[in-house]
This record gives structure tokens, sequence and C-alpha cells, in this order.
């Protein structure tokens, strides 16, 4: 199963539209997963049309619109592997141990909010993804989004996509 991970769209305050780039990704995903700062209805009701799956959470620029639309935390089981989705999970420093807390029952956390590119795992096993954002790179030197694979209850191929800078 071909997953696509991306968070902090903030449509369209950093861009006007989600990259050429990661929309192909989304045609060719089984699942996209988002990791909430949508900031624009539009932004999720184009993935909403056009992924085969969206799993999706809001996130704290997101307003009431879609917070009624979106869920803080979301949990699928993709080919044996045990997801949740949250945008934001406190600072750097203790990271894993507070994620393994208060997801014991997981193997791979997306979240976001940072901006920053994350890939770690947790003693006990719990692998923590951010994607960093297509759309606004902060002091990141690219704009990024991940793809994985989930295939047999493990998660593999997970990759790093730096976009173009913009013109």
């Amino acid at each position: 199963m071909r997953l696509l991970l991306t968070s902090d769209t903030h449509l369209p305050t950093r861009a006007k539209s989600l990259p050429d780039a990661l929309l192909d990704q989304v045609d060719a995903a089984d699942v996209v997963i988002h990791a909430g700062d949508w900031t624009d209805e539009a932004a999720l009701d184009l993935l909403e049309g056009r992924a085969r799956r969206l799993i999706g959470v809001y996130g704290n620029n997101d307003g009431p619109a879609l917070r009624r639309r979106l869920p803080e935390v979301a949990r699928a089981s993709l080919e044996g592997v045990r997801f949740g989705v949250v945008h934001e999970t406190g600072g750097a420093a203790g990271r894993e141990r507070r994620c393994a807390e208060r997801f014991p029952d997981l193997d791979v956390l997306v979240f976001g909010h940072s901006h920053i590119p994350w890939d770690t795992t947790a003693p006990g096993g719990l692998r923590l993804l951010n994607p960093g954002s297509p759309t606004d790179r902060r002091r990141q030197p690219f704009c990024t989004f991940m793809t994985a694979v989930a295939a047999d209850g493990a998660l593999s191929d997970v990759t790093l996509h730096q976009l173009p800078r913009r013109g």
C-alpha cells in the first residue's frame, strides 16, 4: 500500500496551490495522510476529492469549519501497521518518550506543526514521522513531503521528497 504523508499546507497563505509534485503523489497513493494546518477548507476538499483514501486531522491554525470536519487525533490500521496522526507533539526534547507514553498502541505516529522533517524511533518501537511542509519551508532548505509503503505489518521505503524552490 503506497502512502503519501504531508502536513502544514497552509493554503492560501503560504502558497496559492499545492505543488504539482505533491499532487502527482496524491494520485499515485493508496492513502494520503495529512497531519493538520490546512487553514483552508478548499485544500481539504481538493484532497478528499482526489485521494483514494484520506486520513487527516486539524492543526492549531485550523478554524472552526475544519475542526468540525476533522478529528484532533486519527487512527488507522493499514496493511497491519497501526498508524496515528496528530498535529502537535510538543518540543523536540523528549518527543519520543512523550509520544510512546501517549500512544502505546501505535506502530507509527505521523505529526506536523514544526515544518521540520523528522524520522526517529522511540524505545519500544514507535516510529515518529514528520513530513515537513510542501508549501512553507520556514528555516529548512526545502519544502518537503514523505512517501512510504505499508505491507505485511511493516513500514518500508520511507522517503523524504524535497520540492524545488518556488520562483
